[in-house]
């Protein structure tokens, strides 16, 4: 599984106006399943991004993580980052995960970051969603559960 990661102040996403998700100071993660991901792999990435030490601590320095500040988590699903850009101008998505697969993938992770303690948030699978963020920093960082080519 892919993650982008984002510390922010505040982010929101709606769907044809309405407001599906809304968190305060955390992370707005962009997670993207790919082909031949696993529950295994949804679950770890969500204990490696709870433990992911990006926010400041008294000395301002990043060593604390979402869960020491009580912060909250925005889970968005975005095939997009399974884009491979290694030929053409047009992105190919063959690596992303079938979209049935993806969503189950996609809740796993949320529900693990519940299971972890995380308030968490969620846009909605499949859907046009408008995402806004105050990034924080700004800290963006990426993960995957795999080295990929």
């Amino acid at each position: 599984m892919r993650a982008l990661l984002q510390r922010v102040r505040h982010a929101k996403v709606e769907v044809d106006g309405r407001v599906t998700g809304e968190i305060g100071p955390g992370l707005l993660i962009l997670v993207c399943a790919m082909r031949d991901d696993t529950e295994t792999q949804a679950e770890k990435l969500a204990a490696r991004v709870a433990k992911c030490r990006i926010f400041r601590d008294e000395a301002s320095k990043m060593n604390r993580s979402v869960l020491d500040i009580g912060g909250a988590c925005l889970v968005v699903s975005q095939f997009t980052l399974a884009a491979d850009t290694s030929t053409g101008n047009r992105p190919g998505f063959s690596t992303a995960a079938a979209p049935e697969t993806g969503e189950r993938l996609y809740l796993h992770f949320s529900q693990a970051l519940r299971d972890l303690g995380l308030p968490v948030e969620n846009g909605e699978f499949g859907a046009d969603m408008a995402v806004s963020l105050l990034n924080d920093g700004p800290v963006t960082i990426w993960m995957d559960t795999a080295d990929r080519a």
